[in-house]
């Protein structure tokens, strides 16, 4: 199984980030502007990217401290069997996130393209705690021309 991971550092404390990572209107800010579904541990959360999207059982949750998803769409069918987690550590004034996309079940050009997603997503969430302007779908950074 293959895995992508990324680590950003926001300056918001730990409360903030969680409320942005398990509330439909936290994550409207950073992800996609179609979100519903966030309440708490066994809510399945849609996001929706211009119709069709990712659907995620909450199956975990520490407060300030972790967030933990297991894909429970048909779509995208790579992403069938993966878990997401969002695990936060407050240090040096700011809040780092660490974020893995876990249990892929191989290397691909729609994995590399997803990494870099999940990059321009996870400083999405920093801009939106930062600024109170994030780039959600559909205003986020385009890495390809399709």
């Amino acid at each position: 199984m293959f895995n992508i991971n990324h680590q950003v550092g926001i300056k918001a404390n730990p409360e903030s980030v969680y409320h942005a990572l398990t509330t439909n209107e936290g994550l409207a800010t950073w992800w996609t502007h179609d979100t519903s579904g966030a309440d708490g541990v066994g809510s399945t959360i849609e996001f929706r990217f211009g119709g069709g999207g990712p659907d995620f059982t909450v199956v975990e949750l520490i407060p300030n401290t972790l967030v933990k998803w297991q894909h429970s769409g048909d779509m995208p069918d790579a992403w069938m069997g993966t878990t997401i987690t969002f695990e936060l550590r407050e240090q040096d004034d700011q809040t780092f996130v660490r974020f893995t996309h876990a249990s892929w079940k191989e290397q691909s050009n729609f994995m590399a393209h997803c990494s870099t997603k999940w990059a321009v997503f996870l400083v999405s969430l920093k801009e939106a705690l930062e600024t109170g302007t994030g780039r959600a779908f559909p205003n986020d950074i385009h890495i390809d021309h399709s």
